[in-house]
């Protein structure tokens, strides 16, 4: 049984989203770096996650880390689940979507901020909605 609230079929999620979208929400896969829309996005705003809407981080924790992909200090409360990653051959730590489970990316303790977090999310899973 799915432990997620937000819940597709396969053949659903791969009507939904895109080639691209799909293999990097549903099987956890990376975008390239800097190539993403939102890694030099600077807009007043509400990040959300593309699979189901569910809102991620709010746009005033965004920060340039220069690392290839959009980075942010800190998440909204209860959105993002965290599991370890073993593979790729180090410890990570995976965030996920609490709502649906989708794949955004890593958080890392590296953080330039009083936080010490930096939320290294693909571009491709998210969506946007502006507050102006």
């Amino acid at each position: 049984m799915n432990k997620y609230p937000f819940q597709q079929s396969e053949s659903e999620w791969k009507a939904k989203l895109t080639e691209e979208e799909y293999r990097v929400l549903r099987q956890s896969g990376t975008e390239r770096p800097f190539t993403g829309i939102y890694n030099h996005h600077n807009q007043d705003g509400t990040y959300t996650c593309k699979a189901c809407d569910t809102p991620l981080f709010n746009s005033d924790t965004k920060f340039e880390a220069s690392c290839g992909w959009p980075s942010f200090d800190q998440s909204l409360e209860g959105s993002i689940e965290y599991v370890r990653d073993a593979s790729h051959g180090m410890i990570r730590t995976e965030i996920l979507c609490t709502n649906c489970g989708s794949h955004l990316g890593h958080v890392f303790n590296d953080g330039p901020t009083e936080t010490g977090q930096r939320y290294c999310v693909n571009s491709i899973s998210l969506d946007f909605t502006s507050t102006k």
